[in-house]
């Protein structure tokens, strides 16, 4: 009985080691990118230049931390950036075409994309669809239902710029001005703290990893 749980602590050892180094790895490969940067460009490490960085990635942040809950589970999603996408184009129509509040059209991408990802889990949980041609159908779908919509043209949104602030102003810049960090940027970060303690602290995380590694098992218990 020592033995095994001697074992089992080597494993955990083990484990816990291997996780470290990963973590490790990334920081170092971001750190190394950014000194190779710096010294290809002198206007690397100025502040525009960092925020725009930032900006830019983050709504590629928030799409990967969605994203990671599926492939933890060993699943996959491809119909991610065309839902992000349907989901702009609804609230183009709903602000800009129909002339409803910004809040209203705020609540119908959001509800857009949910309701794509339910009708993705519902094919792929209770249809048994395989993940890969369930999202590659929404892809399609959202992919030619959002040019129908649009018309085939950009919606502006003129009318509203506050719309754009919502992403592109600094409230923390208001409180703090030498650090104009855009609110995307802020929600990115909320996003990914949320992200870690669910994956990490909760009872959803747990059986994230679980189905990831052995479905049938977690279905048992």
């Amino acid at each position: 009985m020592n033995m095994f749980k001697k074992g089992m602590s080597v494993g955990k050892i083990k484990k816990v080691r291997a996780d470290s180094m990963q973590k490790m790895l990334a920081f170092t490969s971001l750190a190394m990118l950014m000194i190779f940067f710096s010294f290809g460009s002198p206007n690397f490490f100025q502040t525009d230049n960092l925020v725009a960085i930032m900006l830019s990635t983050a709504v590629n942040g928030v799409l990967a931390i969605a994203v990671t809950f599926v492939i933890i589970t060993a699943g996959i999603d491809l119909s991610l950036g065309f839902v992000m996408t349907f989901s702009a184009v609804m609230a183009g129509i709903f602000i800009t075409n129909l002339g409803l509040p910004i809040w209203i059209g705020v609540l119908g991408a959001l509800a857009t994309g949910t309701l794509c990802g339910a009708l993705s889990g519902v094919m792929i949980a209770k249809m048994k669809i395989a993940p890969f041609i369930a999202t590659l159908g929404m892809m399609m779908f959202t992919k030619g239902i959002s040019l129908i919509i649009s018309g085939t043209k950009p919606i502006y949104f003129s009318k509203t710029p506050e719309y754009s602030s919502i992403s592109m102003d600094s409230v923390m810049g208001s409180f703090f001005p030498w650090l104009p960090i855009p609110n995307a940027v802020v929600v990115f970060f909320i996003v990914a703290l949320i992200a870690s303690f669910i994956l990490n602290k909760t009872i959803l995380g747990r059986y994230t990893f679980a189905l990831g590694s052995n479905e049938e098992a977690i279905r048992l218990s």
